[in-house]
């Protein structure tokens, strides 16, 4: 039987890079992204033409859903597209996120705050309960996934991005706490935290330091190159397997060596 996923965030960066790699896994995917710029965030988002490209490269395994995580009935929609399309839940990514900042703490506005913690938080937080009880009505034994991306901000402070880390550790409490609800169900909740990573965002984060290449950030990191998303999702991927059964309530650090 083909596992089935719902991701969100998916219509690029490590989001399509998930998507991407369970269905070339044989998995069954939902893809779900918001396919539109919002108000206080200071770069492009993904898009719906993204999003369909990457649904017509599997056909007929990938579904497109336009949705934004911070909408819990949507993300109820979105999983009912999977049990209906595909027959049940088996995993669920939350990789949707936004970054906010360039300021210190006490300049930082409270629309900034909002999309952070809306977003970031919150998302992860309507993706869980959209998506687990769908998960536990699958016939134990189990194997449900759900992984979050937190990042190597969960960890560290970052300069100007007080914000922003403040989120990504909220996250990290969400999926502990989340592990620890889910005891004896056969549900594994865990994050990843990726280092500095080639995508949109990470451009956007270049400019809050009015750095003119992306690449000056791979100093940060052990292996001193930026990482690739499919990197970060080949993590994540590992962490939907039903193999990674040892693993919950924690945190895989997919992050070049960022938090050595």
């Amino acid at each position: 039987m083909n596992r089935v996923a719902i991701v969100t965030g998916a219509a690029r960066g490590v989001g399509a890079a998930v998507v991407r790699q369970l269905a070339d896994q044989g998995w069954r995917v939902v893809a779900l992204d918001v396919c539109a710029d919002l108000p206080g965030v200071a770069y492009p988002l993904g898009t719906r033409d993204e999003l369909r490209r990457l649904a017509d490269e599997h056909p007929e395994s990938v579904r497109e859903v336009v949705a934004d995580v911070r909408d819990a009935a949507a993300l109820t929609e979105a999983v009912q597209v999977a049990e209906a399309e595909f027959g049940g839940l088996d995993a669920a990514v939350a990789a949707a996120a936004v970054m906010a900042g360039g300021s210190p703490l006490w300049e930082t506005t409270d629309i900034e705050l909002d999309l952070l913690f809306d977003i970031d938080v919150r998302g992860v937080s309507n993706l869980a309960r959209a998506a687990v009880p769908a998960m536990l009505r699958r016939p134990e034994p189990r194997a449900g996934r759900f992984v979050a991306l937190a990042s190597a901000a969960a960890h560290r402070g970052l300069y100007h991005l007080a914000g922003y880390n403040a989120a990504k550790h909220a996250v990290v409490g969400l999926i502990r706490g989340l592990a620890t609800d889910l005891r004896g169900t056969g549900i594994n909740a865990t994050a990843v935290s990726p280092g500095s990573t080639r995508t949109d965002m990470l451009t956007a984060t270049a400019t809050y330091y009015d750095l003119d290449d992306v690449e000056q950030f791979a100093g940060h990191q052990v292996v001193e190159r930026l990482l690739e998303p499919e990197e970060v999702a080949a993590a994540v991927c590992w962490l939907c397997d039903e193999r990674a059964s040892a693993i919950t309530g924690t945190v895989v650090h997919a992050d070049g060596g960022f938090t050595t």
